[in-house]
């Protein structure tokens, strides 16, 4: 298809959305996906370092450097967070820098997730964070004059960038400028023109599939006279003088080098690079790869927007091509953010959630599958086989009923019993991860309704036993199972299995799959799981185990300074300034009610939080040390929606209660009703439970959440 150009204030030059863009959002999050997980285990090596010890970086190389493939990096951590900041605000085009800015301070955990936290003046994400953090909001934030030139062009901006243009498809001019928009939070310069030439090269990308044409493309966003722009020229020049990659790249080490640009990672040396492989990759997915690993450098991020932009461009034949890229990551994805019950994703996942993106921004109508849907060619979602069955298959195909429809088939040869299950929190194989933190909160609890839909193969020789399974770090983190009930799946049947998770005492839930039992054990046989999902708020106690594993710890999103798992109470927090939040569950919870027991040791501030969507979003019942009772909405900015005196002291218990349903929303006291108000505006419709410390100590033994009542 040929590319439409903008005329005039013409937003959108597609009315409609390219045919097959699910799909390839889908490519280019797996291409940005395979890209980092690529690059990652050697980046910062030197192009010399690299041809002595690992030679060509054609796959895979983590094993041989002892280290994991899937793990949590700020390439693809900042990437899906801060395009969120869309949906945040409205999914309005005219999103700003500011609001973009806002939701960096929303999502990201001070020290702990995103970003480098090499400190002012080293890492420039960490200098513009502090900058947001002071009140500096962005453009202001990232810019040169506050922060100079040198920390304002290094690479981040670039290799966050991939997300916008995955929500602008056919539109690099709107790609474009919310690059610029997104870029300008942390940088300045060259670093914000590098971002918007990789992004509005990805949206038209959609449309476009001429490489030269794309890169005509992305430059006419930016200055003629900038380096980039320059610097992108000189690379095409000699690609067309060279025909050697390697040649080329000597010419860019002399020309463009790390030698000649200060600070840690400069984005000119890297976009560089990625110029390269894209010229002489021949449309390849290996090969480009390849070249961009092999030159070295800044490797994870330079793959990841490589991956991503000729993943969008080609579909994902091109990452079946060559070598199984996407079989060892079965789409996994770890996002750790102040969102934790969004940590554990996966590639299906993030394609849904830009798509709804990409849709609202044109007003077209969305509904997002079930969580565990299958329906992208190839997709696993984190599915993998276990139990007594080893020469099991897990694949995705088409449904046997519906052309139009996939999902996942197990076929099993004829053992007693095979397992399939997906991490719903963090699985023992992360618990000790390198690198970047891993935070984040289970997806699946106690109470929730699970939904799973199954259809048997009419080839079935005998009914197959299907049972639902969740498994949970046990009082020392230990797995342990709780059965579902068992179903018997007669051939060619279909069936819907509901199952209400038991009651785990607090025991985070660390997996859910399946086990398929063959009662004629003997003969093979298929199984396909079209979709798997779960519905409603917990209902649940949280505490800590009488005997003190980790793992019931780490399923809290930790924002305080302090959450001590050896002091007497289950939960103890300090925060020495500020306010700080230590936060349980999900996005989509609604219509709860969650209650504790507080005793203040010594706080300015102190409460519980519902409907939590990161740090600087959620409703919260308050006690303050002036004596007052409040009920506060955090939505940029805090709002009192309701005050009363309540004088408290310090070291006597609290009973706080705090309930949300629709735009109700209650509060009590010592089982007394404190507040009772409804809220319609910009309403906060669903997230996680919270405690807030600000200031001080504070601690409590239990947290029961509920259904809301009437």
């Amino acid at each position: 298809m040929a590319m439409t150009m903008h005329r005039d204030n013409e937003r959108f030059p597609l009315q409609e959305l390219p045919p097959d863009y699910i799909e390839r959002v889908y490519a280019g999050v797996l291409g940005k996906i395979i890209g980092v997980y690529l690059g990652r285990p050697f980046e910062g090596w030197t192009y010399e370092r690299i041809a002595q010890e690992l030679g060509e970086i054609n796959y895979y190389v983590h094993d041989k450097l002892g280290v994991p493939l899937i793990v949590t990096d700020d390439d693809l951590s900042g990437t899906f967070t801060f395009v969120r900041a869309l949906a945040d605000y409205g999914n309005s085009p005219d999103l700003s820098a500011a609001q973009i800015g806002q939701t960096w301070l929303n999502y990201i955990i001070e020290r702990h997730t995103i970003l480098w936290w090499g400190g002012m003046g080293t890492s420039t994400e960490h200098t513009a964070y502090l900058r947001l953090k002071a009140g500096i909001q962005a453009p202001k934030s990232g810019s040169s004059k506050l922060n100079g030139q040198v920390v304002a062009e290094q690479i981040g901006a670039q290799i966050f960038i991939d997300g916008w243009g995955m929500v602008a498809p056919g539109d690099p001019v709107l790609a474009a400028e919310l690059a610029r928009k997104a870029g300008s939070v942390s940088h300045d310069g060259e670093a914000v023109y590098a971002a918007q030439v990789i992004a509005a090269m990805e949206a038209a990308a959609f449309v476009e599939h001429d490489l030269d044409t794309l890169l005509d493309i992305g430059l006419s966003f930016i200055p003629s006279t900038s380096l980039v722009a320059r610097m992108i020229q000189d690379i095409r020049a000699w690609h067309q003088e060279d025909g050697d990659w390697r040649r080329t790249r000597e010419r860019i080490v002399a020309r463009y080098g790390y030698d000649r640009y200060s600070g840690g990672c400069h984005v000119i040396p890297n976009h560089a690079l990625i110029i390269l492989a894209l010229l002489y990759g021949d449309d390849d997915f290996q090969q480009s790869l390849m070249i961009v690993n092999t030159c070295g450098w800044d490797t994870d991020c330079n793959s990841g927007n490589v991956g991503c932009l000729l993943a969008i461009k080609n579909g994902l034949q091109t990452l079946d091509a060559g070598p199984d890229w996407r079989g060892p990551v079965a789409d996994r994805l770890y996002l750790p953010t102040a969102d934790g019950g969004s940590c554990i994703s996966d590639a299906v996942q993030v394609t849904y959630q830009l798509a709804s993106v990409a849709h609202a921004l044109r007003g077209l109508p969305f509904t997002l599958p079930p969580r565990f849907n299958f329906s992208l060619p190839g997709s696993l979602q984190g599915f993998q086989l276990g139990g007594e069955e080893t020469n099991a298959i897990l694949s995705n195909v088409v449904h046997p009923l519906n052309s139009t429809q996939r999902c996942l088939a197990v076929h099993y040869q004829g053992a007693r019993e095979t397992s399939l299950a997906t991490p719903t929190f963090i699985p023992p194989s992360a618990q000790d991860m390198p690198g970047y933190e891993l935070l984040a909160s289970p997806t699946f609890y106690a109470g929730q309704i699970v939904e799973a839909r199954l259809l048997a193969d009419q080839a079935n020789i005998a009914p197959i036993s299907v049972q639902l399974f969740v498994r949970t770090y046990g009082t020392e983190d230990q797995l342990e199972t709780y059965w579902g009930p068992i179903v018997a799946l007669e051939p060619q049947a279909k069936q819907v299995m509901t199952w209400q998770i038991p009651d785990t005492t607090g025991e985070p839930i660390m997996e859910i799959g399946l086990t398929l039992r063959n009662e004629a054990s003997g003969n093979p046989g298929r199984v396909y799981l079209e979709s798997l999902d779960r519905r409603g708020a917990p209902i649940t106690t949280l505490t800590r185990p009488a005997r003190r594993g980790q793992m019931w710890h780490r399923a809290w999103t930790n924002a305080v300074d302090q959450f001590e798992p050896w002091a007497a109470e289950s939960f103890r927090l300090v925060q020495n300034t500020g306010r700080g939040l230590l936060i349980q569950g999900t996005r989509d919870w609604q219509d709860y009610r969650i209650s504790t027991t507080f005793t203040p040791h010594l706080a300015e501030a102190f409460g519980l939080a519902a409907c939590v969507q990161g740090l600087q979003r959620y409703y919260a019942l308050l006690l303050t040390r002036s004596g007052r009772a409040q009920l506060v909405k955090v939505l940029d900015g805090e709002h009192v929606l309701a005050e009363t005196s309540f004088p408290w002291e310090l070291y006597q218990p609290y009973a706080l209660s705090l309930q949300v349903q629709g735009t109700h929303i209650q509060a009590w006291i010592n089982e007394q009703p404190l507040f009772d108000l409804q809220d319609t505006e910009n309403l906060l419709e669903g997230g996680a439970i919270a405690l807030i410390c600000q200031e001080g100590r504070i601690g409590c033994d239990t947290v029961s959440i509920q259904p809301a009542t009437s």
